[in-house]
């Protein structure tokens, strides 16, 4: 009977906890979303490090601050190869909602770009990572809209999976 119950528990939660994010982020250009077994404080642990994107990403080499390392601070991500870099500017920090947003000002192919992540707790010992990203996408010779969503996606997956396994 406890067994049971954990699992309609389980079940309850899990749906909720969609319906919620799903209601956040409707209108967002492209979401992605993954549960994790980890405690949402341990995930949030990682998320809100901050300055380890070249250690989750194969698409930065090298991170600087310019300003604080939060709100009103600009990340500066080159790449690997140091050929290209990007800035993004820290828009919102929240550790009690687990949340962050940062735009990305410079050096992607599209204007507006806003990305968040939130961890959700899903209770258990588990919870939910929710990155979303809105943008205008700017026409140019090099991408097409489909080629920088799909890099987007590929980016987002790569860094969340690599983030979870820094998680002890």
């Amino acid at each position: 009977m406890k067994k049971k119950i954990k699992q309609v528990v389980i079940i309850i939660v899990t749906v909720v906890g969609t319906f919620q994010v799903q209601a956040q982020n409707h209108k967002s250009d492209l979401s992605y979303v993954s549960h994790v077994d980890f405690s949402a404080d341990k995930v949030w642990e990682q998320i809100r490090k901050m300055d380890n994107i070249d250690k989750i990403s194969s698409f930065v080499g090298k991170v600087e601050w310019i300003g604080p390392k939060g709100i009103g601070g600009t990340r500066v991500c080159t790449a690997p190869d140091g050929k290209g870099k990007f800035k993004e500017k820290i828009m919102k920090f929240d550790d009690s909602d687990r949340t962050y947003t940062w735009q990305v000002v410079e050096g992607v192919p599209a204007k507006k770009v806003e990305n968040s992540f939130r961890v959700v707790d899903m209770g258990l010992n588990k919870s939910m990572i929710v990155w979303t990203s809105n943008y205008e996408f700017l026409k140019n010779p090099n991408m097409t809209e489909i080629q920088f969503r799909a890099f987007l996606q590929r980016a987002v997956t790569e860094m969340v999976e690599n983030m979870v396994g820094f998680i002890k």
